[in-house]
């Protein structure tokens, strides 16, 4: 019994340091890849439209204004949708995200080990999450960005890439009353994760950011604080 157990104790130390180093790679892999910079020559713009890059730490998403170049996201996303559609909204805010992760963890402590592991390993279908805002401020978590109009129709073509046709997708309440969840096309995955298609977004539309953002700092790092 105890050599059995001698070899189940080494057998699991093993386990635990190959785990330990395939995510010191997978992490140094994502320092390495959000470092090489992509559409190097982007500028920012006088008479361009004003875009705000949010994070909440972990999560990155983009923020436009509600009415611009022709485009009003209240006919995409209906403030209907949402808890208090009263509110007089100037900005949405879009972001891509894993369908368990978004629906089940409303809060990070409701983010349990076995839901990350088999997010990890396994992905999963993705959901799309809209917020509605009233005058977002620049700030350390909303960083802006002034784009020229085409780059703003392209980011805005590279949002919608994966939003089905409005009768073909259903809406899930958000996390208050401003916010609201549609399906999403798309699999989140270790590569494609919530980050990197912000990142993809962003590279689409010729804006300067990473090769590869697969986390909020591969994002952040790029924008300059307010």
């Amino acid at each position: 019994m105890a050599a059995a157990a001698k070899r189940a104790l080494a057998l699991l130390r093993a386990v635990a340091g190959w785990a330990a180093l395939a995510l010191g790679a997978y992490f140094l892999c994502g320092w390495i890849g959000s470092s090489f910079p992509v559409n190097r020559d982007f500028r920012e713009t006088d008479d361009g439209v004003e875009i705000l890059i949010a994070t909440n730490g972990v999560h990155n998403s983009i923020v436009m204004p509600v009415r611009a170049e022709g485009l009003d996201w209240h006919r995409v996303f209906p403030p209907a949708d949402i808890g208090n559609p009263y509110r007089p909204y100037t900005h949405v805010g879009i972001s891509w995200g894993q369908r368990e992760v978004f629906l089940d963890t409303p809060t990070w402590a409701d983010l349990s080990p076995l839901l990350v592991l088999r997010v990890a390993t396994m992905g999963g279908e993705g959901l799309m999450h809209v917020e509605h805002w009233a005058s977002p401020q620049p700030s350390e978590h909303y960083r802006p960005l002034r784009i020229s109009r085409e780059q703003y129709r392209l980011l805005v073509r590279a949002l919608l890439r994966d939003l089905p046709p409005p009768g073909q997708r259903r809406s899930y309440p958000g996390y208050g009353p401003q916010d609201v969840f549609y399906d999403a096309r798309g699999t989140y995955t270790l590569y494609l994760t919530c980050n990197e298609w912000v990142g993809e977004s962003l590279r689409r539309a010729g804006i300067l950011t990473g090769a590869w953002t697969p986390f909020e700092s591969s994002v952040m790092k790029w924008v300059e604080r307010p």
